[in-house]
């Protein structure tokens, strides 16, 4: 792939949308293996598979991506070493990775096996492209956040091919950056195990009171991503690949997506202009749909992103309820409708059972309709053991939810194989009396080329010499493969003569040679000698540095009081950072400051102004303000946060030989996990967090503009955040802070500290000299105490479970074991 193509990528889950997606365009699938893929719970390939699927996949000229985008714990990296070899055999066109260990786990391998970068590793800004140029990544996929603008300003800054989506379910965490799942099942969404807590009712609680939403309950549940009417504006930003999403999807919703994508990026290249019909749209939304939105493609309007009034693919709106009848309901509808179409009724309660089924009948005034509905009053008859329409109201929405006749069309289209693609061929045929005729076959689409020679000298023809059109007519026979003849070109000597026998034999066999050609597997280059790049673990200096993050000049104050090593300053707004380098500096305490999580074209000011405020270390974030301060030749320490995902001792040293002074592991590791991460890095090296309140989800969706303002963006929405706190409530009743960066961006809090005190007798053994304690809302009071409950378990005077006995004594939320349990 290069900057100048466009490809159209398909996601697959199992055989059957494999067929569909080659059938209906795809230049190139993407699809998992076993359990090492962001959806564990697709069906899914085996490994042995492997050669058989990419065999398929290139007989037809389609590229085949294996996800490989979850993080990779450390007694994994053997078993993730078989796969790449696996993919590597099979000649798999590239790896989808998100794991930076993983990449050099790779590149160890093969110098030169195609490694795209996965939307997981939360590329939004060129520096972040530039922090991976040493990898040699062929592609890297953006977040979901970025708009037009930045996707140009990007492309414009590197020659990497950008991969963008434009069509799926929407995260309303940024890809990499959710730990939800993790938090209240430990199922990390970064192990491809999410259990979308984001399509989950919320009680909005803004100052301590529940604000009254109606039917809004859904505030964190977007909408899906549609960006076919954006093709081309995406693919003059410099798009080189439009990604599809839906692995669990079926093979219809496949089918149908790829070839209105197909259609909208062939029109374009073609020079017309492309626009889709309202039917076109219609039956996008048919497949599966929450509800259509460009996401953030356009720019930020969060008004736009979310309906709120329900979690699930409704499908297509046909109107509401006018009137119920003894048998019907009268509506106004808005889309076609017949016999046969699966309907719902929508009283506002998705969470309960719906109303809904088969429709058997459709009436204008009494007087059965044949065939289909376009729009107008319209009596519907459902099935009537499918509706009970006592439980029907005047003005229930209606949804169009299954379309019979559209799924059987689009199931035609990958039912006979036959029927898929065919790719042009170029003949060159040579000869002369006495000697073989000399057939030259060109595949024009992978300009393979073989050599076919006739068994049989030629002839001086007496009647009936061979000729072009004659040619044509035996060499074309090419009905049941996948070659058609496009050109042939004759140059022999004289009137010849060539057996009809012989011809079919030759075409047969010339398409035989090809379709070979085209399932060769791709050959990559290996390194003679694997390399593990663990590094013999060195020893620190011994001394157990505490370290307070802390998130108001109250509880920077109140750390500096204590006997605390180091202070994190983790604010809202970047603008307060310099008063809080002065409080530290009064007494005499070193201050590190923290990056936002994201890092967007444009937003190099925030990080100069943390440089202005002069503080005695940065922590970082995110790949993009590393790299930015690895360019600017910053003279500080360098502190990479738990968002780097630093799973494996891979990726531990590879941001340590980058620059960094230490990093922090992920939050996705148990204790198990965490302890065979510190064995095998240099453990003095790593910051342990021991006391937090999990952030949970960090989205570019603002809960504070959309639900407190009558604005769209943080231009126009008066910034609500800086007069009023808002907490998202559980079905259980726990209440989540949610919080604001300088960039607008929010973050979820977990409403419940966690605590891993009972495991810092084991994280001293191994040689941790790091430990980090995180604040929320905590007052002076909480912040002395929590820090010295700490203090004595580092100094061995207190038991970890007698921390964490104290902790959920003196709070009246409780204290969690945390992430570290499971």
């Amino acid at each position: 792939m290069t900057k100048n193509t466009v490809e159209l990528l398909a996601p697959v889950g199992n055989w059957e949308c494999l067929r569909a997606a080659v059938a209906n365009g795809a230049d190139a699938i993407f699809f998992g293996v076993d359990k090492f893929n962001a959806r564990v719970r697709a069906k899914n390939f085996q490994m042995d598979e492997l050669p058989t699927i990419m065999a398929y996949l290139h007989k037809y000229n389609v590229k085949g991506y294996v996800t490989f985008n979850i993080l990779i714990f450390q007694n994994e990296l053997e078993e993730a070493r078989t796969l790449v070899n696996a993919c590597i055999d099979a000649g798999v066109d590239a790896l989808i990775v998100q794991d930076m260990g993983l990449v050099e786990m790779i590149r160890e391998i093969s110098p030169d096996f195609p490694i795209h970068g996965s939307t997981q590793m939360t590329v939004t800004s060129a520096e972040a492209v530039e922090f991976l140029k040493p990898f040699d990544i062929e592609v890297v996929v953006l977040g979901r956040e970025n708009n037009l603008k930045q996707i140009k300003t990007i492309s414009d800054k590197t020659k990497v091919p950008l991969e963008v989506f434009v069509h799926g379910a929407l995260c309303v965490s940024y890809s990499g950056q959710c730990l939800t799942s993790e938090m209240w099942g430990g199922r990390s969404a970064n192990r491809g195990e999410c259990a979308q807590a984001c399509r989950l009712p919320y009680d909005l609680i803004v100052d301590g009171e529940r604000k009254e939403m109606g039917d809004i309950a859904y505030v964190l549940s977007p909408k899906d991503l549609a960006a076919i009417e954006l093709v081309p504006e995406l693919i003059e930003a410099g798009v080189a690949s439009l990604k599809i999403e839906g692995r669990m999807k079926s093979p219809e919703y496949v089918a149908n997506v790829v070839s209105k994508y197909r259609k909208a990026i062939d029109e374009y290249v073609a020079g017309k202009n492309y626009a889709p019909s309202k039917a076109e749209l219609r039956e996008l939304e048919q497949s599966f749909s929450r509800g259509f939105t460009y996401g953030f493609l356009k720019g930020t309007n969060h008004k736009t992103l979310l309906d709120g009034s329900f979690p699930k693919s409704r499908g297509v709106l046909l109107g509401t309820v006018k009137k119920v009848l003894k048998d019907a309901v009268l509506c106004d509808i808005q889309a076609p409708l017949k016999r046969g179409d699966g309907i719902v009724f929508d009283a506002g309660r998705p969470d309960q059972k719906e109303e809904g089924g088969r429709v058997y009948d459709i009436r204008k005034q009494g007087t059965k309709i044949e065939g289909e509905a376009q729009d107008g009053l319209i009596e519907i008859v459902p099935g009537r053991h499918d509706v009970n329409l006592t439980k029907v109201h005047v003005g229930n929405k209606i949804w169009k939810t299954s379309d019979q006749e559209l799924e059987r069309r689009l199931q035609k289209t990958f039912e006979n194989e036959q029927a898929y693609r065919v790719f042009p061929l170029k003949v060159r045929v040579t000869g002369k009396v006495g000697q073989s005729l000399v057939t030259q076959w060109v595949d024009l689409e992978t300009e393979n080329t073989v050599t076919v020679h006739s068994s049989v000298e030629l002839e001086e023809a007496q009647k009936r010499p061979l000729t072009r059109d004659f040619l044509l007519d035996q060499f074309g026979r090419l009905g049941g493969t996948i070659f058609e003849l496009a050109d042939l070109q004759l140059q022999v000597s004289g009137d010849v003569i060539v057996p009809v026998k012989e011809l079919n034999r030759m075409r047969r066999d010339a398409v035989e040679l090809l379709v070979n050609k085209r399932l060769e597997p791709r050959v990559y280059k290996r390194n003679t000698e694997v390399i593990d790049s663990k590094k013999k673990v060195s020893r620190g200096n011994g001394k157990k540095s505490l370290i307070s993050l802390c998130r108001s000049l109250e509880q920077i104050e109140a750390s500096c009081k204590t006997d605390v090593d180091y202070i994190y300053a983790d604010f809202e707004f970047t603008k307060d950072y310099p008063e809080a380098v002065k409080v530290a500096r009064q007494y005499g305490k070193p201050i590190a400051l923290a990056t936002p999580r994201i890092h967007m074209p444009g937003e190099q000011g925030v990080l100069n102004q943390i440089l202005r405020a002069e503080p005695d270390a940065i922590l970082v974030r995110n790949l993009g303000s590393v790299q930015y301060y690895l360019d600017q030749k910053v003279d500080l320490p360098l502190i990479g946060d738990f968002s780097l995902n630093v799973a494996n001792h891979k990726a531990a040293e590879l941001f340590l030989e980058r620059g960094l002074k230490r990093v922090t592991p992920s939050y996705d590791l148990n204790i198990q996990q965490m302890v065979d991460l510190l064995g095998a890095a240099p453990a003095h090296d790593l910051e342990v967090v021991i006391h937090q309140h999990l952030p949970m989800y960090h989205t570019e969706h603002c809960v504070y503009c959309t639900f407190l303002s009558e604005g769209t963006d943080y231009t126009n929405c008066g910034r609500p955040c800086e007069d009023h706190r808002i907490s998202l409530e559980d079905r259980v009743g726990f209440s989540h802070p949610v919080r604001v960066d300088v960039g607008c961006r929010n973050t979820v809090f977990n409403a419940i500290d966690q605590s891993g005190a009972e495991y810092i007798s084991h994280f001293l053994e191994l040689g941790v000299e790091h430990f980090r304690v995180e604040f929320l809302e905590e007052d002076a009071k909480k912040v002395t105490e929590v820090l010295s409950l700490y203090r004595e378990a580092l100094l061995g005077k207190r038991s970890g479970t007698s921390v964490w006995k104290s902790l959920k004594a003196t709070n009246q939320l409780g204290v969690t074991r945390g992430q570290l349990v499971k």
